[in-house]
């Protein structure tokens, strides 16, 4: 009898170090939920900062091209300075509304990438695009950050009619057919 409540015993104690290994991995597993959540919503910050400097950016270049041509202080001739502001694109510079006449080389090189995106897939007879497929088709991966700034930019191409922004939440191609230069990919 002394045998089989020795073993009694070490079954006992095994079964209370599973019961602490099991408690362990359960807290382990909320531990890692949490922080996946914390990284997403700093993700998330991360793109939402990176695109108030594009925008700060952005609005700073054009007062201070207002204030330039205001003043009369550019560099260039006078003939420069009456055509109006250049039209090579600035990275985050504005997205103007879509109408007939202007080019897509009016927009920055990342909504242009965008742009090319979805003219292929337009191309190629595909459906809408949801944000995630742009950004791997663009070669950046499916980070939270990544796709959300795509996200935005796809958003801001649609309100400024660009693009469409389907019911499903997905982009399609412009209302016309739109030849986008070859810029690289660093949206």
């Amino acid at each position: 009898m002394a045998e089989g409540g020795a073993v009694a015993s070490v079954l006992g104690i095994l079964e209370e170090r599973k019961a602490a290994a099991r408690v362990r991995v359960e807290g382990l597993r909320e531990e890692v939920t949490r922080l996946a959540e914390v990284l997403e919503a700093a993700e998330i910050e991360l793109d939402r900062r990176v695109i108030a400097r594009e925008e700060l950016v952005e609005a700073l270049a054009a007062s201070a091209a207002e204030s330039t041509a205001g003043t009369g202080t550019g560099t260039g001739t006078g003939a420069e300075r009456e055509s109006g502001p250049s039209r090579v694109p600035v990275p985050g510079s504005v997205v103007p509304p879509w109408r007939e006449g202007p080019p897509v080389t009016v927009l920055a090189p990342d909504y242009q990438r965008i742009l090319g995106v979805l003219e292929e897939q337009r191309s190629a007879g595909r459906g809408p695009v949801k944000a995630k497929q742009i950004a791997v088709e663009l070669g950046l991966g499916t980070t939270p950050a990544k796709v959300e700034g795509v996200r935005s930019k796809a958003r801001r191409l649609a309100e400024r009619g660009w693009l469409l922004l389907e019911a499903s939440g997905a982009f399609s191609g412009s209302r016309r057919p739109v030849a986008v230069p070859d810029v690289g990919s660093s949206v």
